[in-house]
């Protein structure tokens, strides 16, 4: 007897004592699938006959269970289950998690079981107990699937048992194998010559038969098309329509799933009593035109649908009406109805429409959902999902979304074909796009993110990027990006140094990156600067032409200030409004010097310590250097302190050095390194010589503003080229400079799992004395600082670039500001995760 259990199945064992349930699911199942009620009784009791513990064992069993189903894995419960009461909690356990229940039945004889328990020394209990198990079980046996069991497999001889084979039977809905790429199509409601339109314009290639009617299309490239149902009613030729998509679906050139429409067609073509309204008229007139034969298909493909696909590795979901992650590759009735209908409030709109609840706006999932079913102006991101319903039978257009490419293509209607009930409305029109609500980022929070998957930050995190954001930053409608922290290069095995280029070039060798670009670091702080072309309350919807901020998000001058700078920036990217056809420019630079925004932590941390270390140093070095001159024994001592006072020269002329005196914008220097977007693009992207190209041309429109950032080329693989890096940044740094950040000059470029680190920062030997402290470079201590553990800087260094990306390519995609805001706010809350703060 083969026996086929639906993939996350859970699977209910029933018999009596004796039966051989516990060697069945041995003998057919992993251990870890296994949930034994004796194992749980020993668990909780230390003894796995103690019947008085069968209430907590049951509940620690069920505990698991439910664990085990929320995340998919088929679920076996090994108990005698021989009672309604104890199969209906299991059976409401599946039901709410929507998988599918199924019964094994191990009937074996009474004399059976009973000599099975004799020769078990554990079993003490008598016959009478085999007897009532087995009553109880025949009871029960007519009436399994009314309980609610999908499949029942009974069983009555030991043969049969152990004739049995297990088969895990992947669901309908599991389409992960499916990579794509994908064209994933609207609603077409019988629009058949858009639909002709819009796959010509996709780059399928139409068949047709002798009469000149689509039959089917085919992409050159393997592409295939993936409609999202309601491909019937309201327009002018569903048959044309159908007979066009169940050829591309026969010949494997397409998928679809069941839209409501198609699900009231069937009803009706099958008899069944339904209300024809809602374009349903026009497809029984069209079809009655049709021969019985074409009708007949029409209704097992269309009653043949299924609800939603999970696509890609589970990546991408389709489906009509849209889908909660916690429904996705699922199968129950209530998965099925949310995907035809939608969910709703339970109320009625003015046109006496039902109120659908937005569920794309509290969506958090890893997945990509796209859907139609609820028509709207323009396909619009949200969260992750996109409706792909732009309302073409009723004049508007007909949408489809190429994957993974995320790009929309769409043509538009040829004329209204239907008049809607009411004006269509755009899905981020429940919520106006400039606010923010407090729910968007407090507690714990998953941002979904194209690069990195996944970023999670916890509550604690979010309250303290709460306390920072909400009083010190920026307003939040300038705040398109905060940059991510960034990681030092590994430490290097030479003996005098910390950090050494070494590492950096043989890092992303190792990466695959052969191509890498050495910038110079300056020594200042981090500073975005979004200037625009004229106001800003145009774009933004506020009044001011721009914002300097910090990586915190808060503004580095005053207001008159702050215009000043912007109005020096703005005249330098003359030229560039019109190149890059934008009202606003985003770059990443650094604002110097130092001392311009780190004036209190000089005051209050570094200098005291330079003049405390200087003071007592030299103190100390007097009243050696005299007990030295009296003959007393003090060199090992004096060469020691003389050492020490050196590095607190050293350290005092390393912070001194980004020091200088400023007088409103008079002694402000801005290094850019990167054009991060401009309207409609994100520039992350491009190589990193066309982000230097148009910073060499702001130095060169202001000098005096702006300065240089100087660059060497590096190739990994070559010998040569790697010895040209390190002494570039020998010579930097053995003049005083800090040193040197080593970047893909691909800019983004991915690993085999993640995104490459961005950049990796080499500092200087004597520049690491303000961060380490004077004495850093002693032997003693240098050996200590060596084990230094870069693997979470490195972590939080990754995750802050995907949010940073996903922040532009939302801003790009002209998202919401909450929804931009999410990704900013997500950076800052990781800043607060303890990390060591010298690296």
């Amino acid at each position: 007897m083969k026996l086929s259990i639906p993939d996350m199945a859970l699977v209910v064992l029933v018999g009596a004592s004796g039966s051989g349930k516990s060697t069945f699911a041995h003998n057919h199942f992993k251990s870890t699938q296994v949930l034994s009620s004796d194992y749980f009784r020993g668990l909780v009791a230390d003894d796995e006959n103690d019947q008085t513990a069968s209430g907590p064992a049951f509940e620690a069993l069920h505990f698991v269970a439910e664990k085990r189903i929320a995340a998919g894995k088929v679920t076996v419960i090994d108990a005698t289950n021989v009672q309604r009461s104890s199969r209906g909690q299991l059976v409401a356990l599946a039901k709410k998690h929507h998988v599918l229940p199924v019964a094994i039945v191990l009937d074996m004889p009474e004399s059976l079981c009973v000599e099975r328990n004799a020769a078990r020394p554990d079993r003490d209990f008598g016959a009478h107990v085999i007897r009532r198990h087995r009553n109880e079980l025949r009871k029960s046996l007519r009436g399994l699937e009314k309980e609610g069991f999908k499949r029942v497999y009974v069983m009555r001889t030991p043969e049969e048992v152990e004739a049995a084979q297990i088969e895990i039977e992947p669901l309908m809905n599991d389409k992960r194998s499916e990579t794509g790429p994908f064209d994933v199509i609207g609603d077409v409601h019988g629009c058949r010559a858009e639909l002709e339109e819009l796959l010509e314009k996709l780059g399928y290639v139409l068949d047709r038969d002798a009469e000149g009617r689509p039959v089917g299309a085919a992409h050159p490239s393997g592409r295939r098309a993936v409609f999202v149902g309601d491909l019937v009613d309201r327009g002018p030729d569903t048959p044309g329509v159908l007979r066009l998509v169940m050829g591309m679906v026969d010949a494997g050139n397409a998928l679809c799933v069941c839209g409501n429409h198609e699900q009231k067609l069937v009803r009706a073509l099958r008899g069944r009593n339904v209300r024809i309204s809602h374009g349903l008229e026009e497809s029984l007139e069209q079809l009655a035109a049709e021969s019985d034969d074409f009708r007949k298909r029409a209704e097992v493909f269309c009653g043949g649908l299924i609800a939603h696909y999970v696509l890609d590795e589970g990546k991408l979901v389709v489906s009509h009406a849209g889908l909660p992650e916690n429904y996705h590759g699922r199968a129950s009735s209530a998965v099925r109805s949310f995907a035809l209908y939608g969910d709703t409030t339970g109320e009625t709109d003015e046109y006496g429409l039902p109120v659908r609840y937005p569920w794309a706006q509290d969506y958090r999932g890893r997945a990509m959902v796209l859907y139609g079913h609820t028509p709207t102006p323009v396909a619009e991101w949200i969260n992750g999902t996109m409706c792909l319903d732009t309302g073409c039978v009723f004049g508007g257009r007909l949408t489809a979304l190429r994957y993974p490419e995320r790009e929309v293509v769409s043509v538009a209607a040829h004329k209204v074909w239907y008049e809607p009930v009411k004006p269509l409305e755009s899905p981020t029109a429940q919520r106006d796009p400039d606010v923010l609500d407090l729910t968007d980022v407090t507690g714990r929070r998953i941002v979904e993110t194209e690069h990195h998957g996944r970023v999670s930050v916890r509550e604690e995190q979010a309250a303290a990027a709460l306390e920072v954001m909400s009083r010190f930053a920026v307003d939040p409608r300038w705040l398109l990006y905060l940059p991510p922290t960034m990681s030092p290069v590994a430490t290097s095995d030479l003996p005098d140094v910390l950090e050494h280029p070494a590492e950096a070039f043989s890092g992303y060798r190792a990466e695959g990156v052969e191509s890498v670009v050495c910038e110079e670091k300056h020594m200042g702080s981090r500073a975005v600067v979004l200037v625009c072309r004229d106001s800003g309350a145009a774009r933004f919807g506020i009044d001011g032409s721009g914002a300097v901020y910090t990586r915190t998000g808060r503004s580095f001058f005053n207001p008159d200030l702050t215009e000043q700078l912007l109005e020096r920036v703005r005249t330098a990217c003359a030229g560039l409004w019109e190149e890059l056809n934008t009202d606003w420019l985003l770059f990443d630079a650094e604002l110097m010097p130092w001392s311009a925004k780190a004036s209190g932590l000089i005051i209050q941390q570094y200098a005291p310590v330079g003049a405390a270390s200087s003071a007592a140093l030299t103190a100390s070095l007097d009243a050696l250097t005299s007990a030295a001159d009296r003959g007393i024994d003090v060199g090992e001592l004096l060469a020691s302190t003389r050492s020490r006072a050196a590095n607190a020269a050293g350290y005092r002329s390393a912070y001194r050095r980004y020091c200088w005196p400023v007088d409103g914008l008079d002694g402000v220097r801005l290094a850019p390194f990167q054009l991060l977007a401009a309207e409609g693009r994100s520039f992350a992207t491009s190589p990193h010589s066309w982000h230097l190209a148009i910073a060499d041309r702001l130095v060169a429109a202001d000098a005096s503003l702006f300065a240089p950032t100087k660059r060497l080329y590096v190739d990994t693989t070559s010998e040569e080229s790697v010895a040209e890096g390190i002494a570039w940044w020998e010579e930097m740094t053995g003049a005083g400079g800090e040193g040197m950040v080593v970047k893909p000059a691909a800019n983004l470029v991915r690993g085999p799992k993640w995104l490459v680190q961005p950049g990796m920062k080499v500092r200087g030997r004597e520049y690491l004395r303000i961060i380490y402290g004077p004495d850093y470079t002693e032997p003693q201590h240098l050996k200590r600082l060596k084990q230094r553990s870069l693997g979470r800087k490195r972590s939080l260094a990754g995750r802050e670039y995907a949010l940073g990306l996903e922040a532009l390519d939302r801003v790009a995609r002209g998202e919401p500001l909450w929804r931009v805001h999410e990704c900013v706010f997500a950076v800052l809350a990781l800043e607060s995760e303890p990390v060591d703060p010298r690296l």
